[in-house]
C-alpha cells in the first residue's frame, strides 16, 4: 500500500512555513506523495474548515521547488466550478515544472454556494465534470505544434495548440473523488482511481465491493482519504486508537482493496502533524511498505 499525507493548506493555523516544513518531512520519510485541498470563495455558512485555504494549485507549484522526488496532488479539485482549459494549463506546468510529480484527484464539489459566488452552475456539474475530464485528456495527450480542437456541449475551441504538455505521457494521473453512484461510475469510465473520502471502513468495504463489480474498475488504483487519530480525540477519524488497531483497520482497508491511502493528520500546528506523521511512518506503515 502506498502513502500521501494531506498538506495544511487550510484552517486557521495553515502558513506557508508549515507548508514547507511537512512536505520536506514527508519526503524525508518516504511517503509517496503531499496533497492540497481545495476551496475558492466559500459562503459564510460553509467557511468553518476551509475560511482560509491557499490556493491548491498554486501551493503545489510552489512546493515543486523545494521538493525533488515527492508527489504532488489535490484532494480534490472541484473541476466543474473552474475553467478546464486552465486548469489543464496550470496542471501540465505543475508536471514540468516538478519533473512528472504531479496527481490530480477531481470532485464535483458539495457547495452550492461555492459554485454561485464563482458564478457557476451547480445543477450541471456533474455533466460538465465528465466533459471536462475528456477536456483534460485531449489537451494533455496533444502533440507538440499539432492543431487540437474540441466541440464538447460545454467547452469548445477549434485549431488551437496546447504547450507544454505535461512529462507523464497522456498526463498525471485522474481520479475522481466521490461516492455517489455517480462518481463511482465516473471513476470506471473516465478516472484512473477512484478515491473516495472520510469513509468508514464498513462503508468503504461495500461501496468498493460495488465498485471492484463494474468491468474495467480493476485497471484503476482504488485510494481513500482518511483522518488519522493516535488518541481517540477525534470522533470523525477513520484510523483511530493506538498504532497496532491502526494497523489491523488497514488491513482491513486493504483487503477490501484499497493501495493508496491518503492521510489526514491530527494537529492544530505543523509540529504536532509531524510528529503524527513520524509516528505513522515508525508504528504503522513499515508493513504496508514491506508488500509493495
Amino acid at each position: 500500500m502506498k502513502f500521501g499525507i494531506i498538506l495544511p493548506n487550510y484552517g486557521p493555523q495553515s502558513s506557508t512555513s508549515g507548508l514547507r516544513k511537512v512536505t520536506a518531512k514527508a519526503e524525508s520519510l518516504g511517503y509517496e506523495s503531499v496533497w492540497t485541498t481545495d476551496h475558492v470563495l466559500l459562503p459564510q455558512s460553509d467557511s468553518a474548515r476551509f475560511g482560509q485555504l491557499y490556493e491548491a494549485i498554486t501551493t503545489l507549484c510552489f512546493l515543486a521547488g523545494q521538493t525533488s522526488s515527492i508527489r504532488l496532488g489535490i484532494s480534490s479539485l472541484v473541476l466543474p466550478q473552474r475553467n478546464p482549459i486552465v486548469v489543464a494549463k496550470q496542471i501540465a506546468t505543475l508536471d514540468a515544472l516538478s519533473k512528472g510529480r504531479a496527481m490530480l484527484c477531481v470532485g464535483a464539489g458539495w457547495s452550492a454556494g461555492e459554485y454561485k459566488n464563482l458564478g457557476s452552475n451547480f445543477e450541471d456539474r456533474g455533466q460538465r465534470m465528465d466533459e471536462a475530464i475528456d477536456l483534460l485528456r485531449a489537451l494533455w495527450s496533444s502533440d507538440l505544434g499539432e492543431s487540437i480542437s474540441f466541440n464538447g456541449e460545454n467547452y469548445h475551441f477549434q485549431d488551437a495548440v496546447f504547450s507544454p504538455t505535461p512529462v507523464q505521457a497522456g498526463g498525471p494521473p485522474i481520479w475522481v473523488g466521490g461516492h455517489s453512484k455517480a462518481a463511482i461510475r465516473r471513476a470506471v469510465e473516465r478516472g484512473d482511481g477512484w478515491h473516495p473520502s472520510s469513509l468508514s471502513l464498513q462503508a468503504f468495504t461495500a461501496l468498493a465491493r460495488e465498485y471492484l463489480k463494474i468491468p474495467g474498475s480493476r485497471r484503476a488504483t482504488l485510494s481513500a482519504r482518511l483522518r488519522l487519530s493516535f488518541d481517540n480525540s477525534d470522533p470523525t477519524a477513520q484510523l483511530i486508537g493506538p498504532p497496532d488497531t491502526i494497523v489491523n483497520t488497514l488491513l482491513g482497508y486493504q483487503r477490501a482493496g484499497l493501495q493508496y491511502a491518503v492521510i489526514s493528520l491530527p494537529g492544530e500546528t505543523s509540529s504536532e502533524q509531524i510528529e503524527a506523521m513520524g509516528q505513522f511512518s515508525e508504528d504503522v506503515a513499515p508493513p504496508f511498505k514491506a508488500e509493495r
